[in-house]
């Protein structure tokens, strides 16, 4: 399993995940709450989790083909709902799955 994190700056972390879990839920299943959202973009997942100032994202897959379309998919998607056309996400190996799905 390929584990993946980042985190971007965001005025309000807590509008962004929302934004990004509603329109992505469009297409695949997604659970989300103000501070933390959960996306099956299958067969990867993704965890996006509110920080004070920013959003950290985590996300795990089985290949580097799955990571890379997830990598892809959130990184267009940040540009374009931050309106940030330059904004370059900074991916980095996860030490581990502190992102446990929702009980």
């Amino acid at each position: 399993m390929i584990q993946l994190q980042t985190r971007f700056a965001a005025a309000e972390p807590g509008k962004m995940i929302l934004k990004l879990c509603k329109h992505f839920r469009h297409k695949v299943p997604t659970v989300f709450d103000a501070t933390r959202g959960e996306v099956d973009f299958q067969p990867g997942r993704c965890v996006l989790s509110a920080e004070v100032d920013a959003v950290h994202v985590y996300i795990e897959g089985a290949d580097n083909k799955e990571i890379g379309r997830m990598q892809y998919v959130l990184d267009d998607h940040v540009r374009r709902f931050l309106r940030a056309s330059t904004l370059v996400l900074h991916w980095s190996e996860a030490q581990a799955d502190t992102t446990a799905p929702r009980a």
